[in-house]
């Protein structure tokens, strides 16, 4: 018996594979562009979230209600679930992996010491437009990544006057960014 759109459920549940096979191609790109936007980060791990995705679908066809829900959104939400189980358990593994364990040959340690040294360039031009306290604060704040309430403590300061210092620094380096770009 062909598959359509009419009795492709009925198939999946009488165990036919024609039915799974048409999900596969009607519905595949669907389910297959959830499953990449959720696994970006893990591209050799859709093909094998697909298929568990497929297999889902055939063992859990008894819990589609067609008054509930279209079988697009059901097998979108197996879709969407699936992907976060995925990203549950091999997130955790791509977590740790640190950067420490990953052995960099002498040409990318040269490159990432002329990276750094050309962003902390930048950086320091970027800050020059500002008064030397408020390039300070800006320092502490986002290189050094202190929080505010230290920044105020140990300058003396307000901790609203640091917010406003901030907050006019950050217009004054968006004014220059635009004016640059013109």
């Amino acid at each position: 018996m062909k598959a359509n759109e009419d009795n492709f459920i009925s198939l999946i549940k009488k165990r036919r594979e024609e039915g799974i096979r048409y999900v596969m191609e009607e519905y595949g790109g669907l389910l297959q562009s959830i499953v990449k936007k959720r696994l970006y980060g893990m591209p050799d791990k859709v093909e094998e979230c697909m298929n568990d995705i497929f297999f889902g679908i055939w063992n859990n066809i008894g819990s589609f209600d067609p008054k509930r829900s279209s079988f697009k959104s059901w097998a979108a939400g197996v879709a969407r679930f699936q992907a976060i189980d995925y990203l549950r358990r091999y997130g955790k593994q791509l977590q740790q992996e640190s950067w420490e364990e990953v052995e960099l040959s002498a040409e990318d340690e040269n490159l990432n010491r002329l990276v750094e040294r050309e962003i902390s360039r930048e950086t320091r031009e970027l800050l020059d437009c500002l008064k030397p306290k408020d390039r300070e604060i800006f320092a502490r704040i986002f290189i050094q990544d202190q929080d505010v309430e230290t920044v105020s403590m140990e300058m003396g300061l307000p901790r609203t006057a640091v917010y406003n210092k901030i907050s006019r620094g950050k217009k004054k380096l968006r004014s220059l960014a635009e004016g640059s770009r013109e």
